[in-house]
């Protein structure tokens, strides 16, 4: 039996991604007890980091080392990914050394090519299209605050980026109804908005989309990669700031999240982290908690494989 993959939130089942929500809340708790728990003793996991991070490295290193495994962090000048090696050689190699991969990349296709080679599950921490695991993270901290998402209604504001994209894909998954509002052409890509059918609303006017919302989320305007049209990007998505106006707009239990990080002052205002309906510093915690939740599926499926 081939490994399991995570490149995208599709990649699982809802009863699955359900399932690795209520693992990583157990899994928190016991955290929080702390109460030694070490599935993973003895395992190894490579982290690939073509984009530089914080969180996921922190995340991802942190959590493999609580469930009793270690972790390999590997940025672009410690390995020969795209400098003349096959993808294709790298995978083969590392996934007879490692246990599991996570890869942090720009193109998808980098990360569908690498787990088409792998023996060892290949876990997405980001690419240029999907955000699977911060998803995730974002899905446990609802469940934690509002119980089950089913049914409400999400806003995402701003940019039609990877983060919106996987909400289209967590849309079909968790069975949300979901209200983008962007600029015409920052639209998420288009075989996401085919997939979400009519679970998406594309708005223009923030306020639109906000109303009634049970969840509000964002993020920068120009990711990594894009600097240079950060001015740019700057005018055009002004009017689409979160602010705890705007958020007065939604559901009296609001809550908002942002993947982070944050620029204040842009994409929010310089005060809605510190409102009591943002749980972005929870969300960020969850990242560890979920990522555990899914290195402890995938590596146990593989193990029994």
């Amino acid at each position: 039996m081939s490994a399991r993959h995570f490149l995208s939130l599709m990649d699982c089942t809802p009863a699955e991604l359900h399932g690795l929500v209520r693992r990583a809340i157990e899994l928190k708790d016991l955290r929080r007890q702390g109460v030694l728990y070490e599935p993973l003793k003895g395992r190894i996991l490579g982290m690939i980091f073509e984009k530089a991070s914080t969180r996921t490295r922190l995340s991802f290193e942190a959590g493999m080392i609580q469930l009793g495994g270690q972790a390999i962090f590997l940025s672009p000048r410690d390995t020969q990914l795209g400098r003349g090696e096959p993808l294709s050689d790298s995978a083969i190699v590392m996934s007879r050394m490692l246990d599991a991969v996570m890869i942090r990349t720009f193109a998808h296709s980098t990360l569908t090519e690498f787990a088409a080679y792998s023996s060892v599950p290949v876990i997405n921490g980001l690419s240029d299209d999907l955000h699977p695991c911060q998803l995730m993270a974002d899905m446990q901290t609802f469940q934690e605050a509002r119980g089950s998402i089913a049914g409400k209604t999400v806003a995402w504001i701003g940019d039609g980026n990877n983060m919106c994209n996987s909400y289209l894909e967590a849309a079909v998954q968790f069975d949300f109804q979901i209200r983008v509002a962007c600029p015409a052409g920052f639209e998420p890509k288009s075989e996401f908005i085919a997939l979400a059918g009519d679970r998406l609303q594309i708005v223009r006017d923030p306020r639109e989309a906000v109303a009634g919302a049970h969840l509000v989320s964002t993020d920068v305007w120009a990711s990594m990669g894009q600097e240079e049209e950060a001015q740019q990007r700057a005018e055009l998505f002004r009017p689409y700031q979160v602010s705890r106006a705007l958020l007065d707009q939604a559901a009296h239990d609001v809550i908002f999240l942002h993947c982070l990080p944050a620029h204040r002052g842009e994409e929010i205002s310089h005060d809605l982290l510190d409102d009591p309906r943002s749980l972005a510093w929870d969300q960020a915690e969850n990242r560890m908690h979920v990522q555990k939740a899914l290195l402890e599926f995938l590596v146990m499926h593989a193990q029994q494989a």
